[in-house]
């Protein structure tokens, strides 16, 4: 190991070719040269008595020794920059994030990540996922999960940011031609657009305990689909209410029973970094929710 710690400039620019796809990128990301990375990553192959890639005129590609290499050495490497970036005052973020969030929620944050985020830290780029369905934090490589609803036991540090008031919306053609319900019963007649995930419908529970199974022929497993199809009229939905709040305020869609209270789900960010949360992650989970509190 301590003569490894020698090829220190190696070991990085062997990860950095490998997440970057070419050397020629992994030099930009260093700043320096294609040589130089290609250079560091031979001496590196010397020590370790080993090819880590197939180089061709065109390309290079990890052997099976460089793959199995890169899967013990990059979360080496990134742990110590994680453990780095923990202590650097606030200000200081830099690196790379990966993002998982509902679908209409990054919808309405993409403009504020683009113009404030970004720009009050130049050296943070991110990877933004944008899906309703629960994605493995771990086992997929995200630093970062936005989701709106009670946690279940995990390991995972977890996070409440705000509470999502949720609302049940149509448009005013459907209403026309179907009618404006005057009762919670008369919602189980209805069409709705349900909300799907992982084959099962999400039902309307209200806070005095009234349940709606929703019943429709579309079955959606995001937000930004349900609000898509909602406001062409194909059904009741239920939906955050600050992810319609513009379609109601211009009369594109309106909202049912506004006197009975519907539950406010939290939305929490979590991670699996523990005590030491990289500056960047923290950061980021700041900015979603001071900009989500402007909503609800």
């Amino acid at each position: 190991m301590s003569k490894l710690l020698n090829h220190s400039s190696g070991l990085i620019a062997f990860v950095r070719a490998v997440e970057s796809g070419s050397f020629s990128a992994a030099a930009r990301i260093n700043g320096t040269t294609p040589s130089a990375i290609s250079k560091s990553i031979a001496r590196l192959e010397i020590e370790l008595d080993v090819k880590l890639f197939r180089r061709s005129t065109r390309n290079v590609s990890l052997t099976p020794e460089g793959q199995a290499f890169f899967n013990r050495i990059a979360p080496l490497l990134n742990a110590i920059d994680d453990s780095a970036d923990s202590v650097r005052p606030s200000g200081a973020a830099r690196g790379h994030l990966r993002i998982s969030m509902p679908s209409d929620l990054g919808r309405l944050l993409l403009p504020a990540i683009h113009s404030v985020f970004l720009r009050q830290h130049p050296e943070v780029d991110l990877d933004l996922t944008l899906v309703d369905h629960h994605v493995d934090l771990i086992s997929e490589g995200y630093d970062i999960l936005f989701r709106v609803g009670s946690l279940p036991d995990s390991a995972l540090k977890g996070r409440a940011l705000a509470r999502m008031k949720m609302v049940l919306v149509a448009s005013p053609s459907f209403l026309t031609a179907h009618g404006a319900p005057k009762s919670i019963d008369d919602l189980r007649n209805l069409q709705f657009v349900r909300y799907q995930l992982g084959g099962q419908t999400f039902p309307v529970v209200f806070e005095d305990g009234t349940t709606v199974v929703p019943n429709g022929r579309i079955g959606l497993d995001s937000g930004f689909g349900l609000r898509t199809a909602v406001l062409d009229g194909m059904g009741v939905a239920y939906l955050m209410k600050c992810t319609v709040k513009d379609d109601l305020d211009r009369g594109a869609l309106v909202e049912l029973f506004p006197d009975h209270r519907l539950p406010s789900p939290p939305l929490n960010a979590l991670h699996a970094f523990g005590a030491l949360t990289p500056i960047r992650v923290r950061l980021f989970a700041d900015f979603v929710r001071s900009e989500v509190l402007k909503w609800v």
